[in-house]
């Protein structure tokens, strides 16, 4: 009867644990799309030789006490072999996250690493959908470590602090 009590207790103790650290993903959304083509239809008579340049970015707000909405932004700017743009596809991919029960610094990974690491395969397809919709070919987007980004980001965000301090 004790050894069943003790075990009621410690199940007591590591769900009230596993309660303290909460995170669950409510929505992901397209929040802006767009696609441009500025030199269409004379571009598909060209020969095709791109040129990618990507652009990558990350914010997020709170929405209410523990929801917090994190927006991917992915602006892919291709040329064909020369300075003109062949055209632009670009996605604001969000996601409305509850997260309670972090630390600050851990709060900032999670929004700033984890959080985009979930959204980026969402902007992916969507900018290669774009892209095949435009009369492309598959724009095909190499992974991101959003953890080395985050990383470099709070290095810069250190030496910022201590060049002001």
């Amino acid at each position: 009867m004790a050894d069943e009590n003790q075990n009621n207790q410690a199940a007591n103790g590591a769900a009230q644990g596993n309660q303290q650290v909460q995170f669950s993903l409510q929505r992901i959304y397209v929040k802006d799309l767009s696609f441009e083509s500025p030199k269409a239809p004379s571009v598909f008579q060209s020969q095709w030789n791109p040129q990618v340049n990507l652009d990558l970015n990350t914010r997020h707000s709170q929405l209410q006490e523990g929801v917090h909405e994190v927006v991917l932004s992915l602006s892919a700017t291709v040329t064909n072999g020369d300075d003109e743009v062949t055209f632009i596809a670009e996605v604001q991919q969000a996601g409305i996250f509850a997260i309670n029960g972090l630390d600050e610094a851990s709060m900032r990974h999670t929004l700033g690493a984890f959080c985009p690491n979930i959204l980026f395969p969402y902007a992916r397809e969507a900018i290669d959908n774009l892209v095949l919709r435009g009369s492309f070919p598959p724009l095909m987007l190499s992974p991101v470590n959003f953890d080395a980004l985050y990383a470099q980001a709070e290095q810069r965000r250190a030496q910022e602090g201590e060049q002001t301090a």
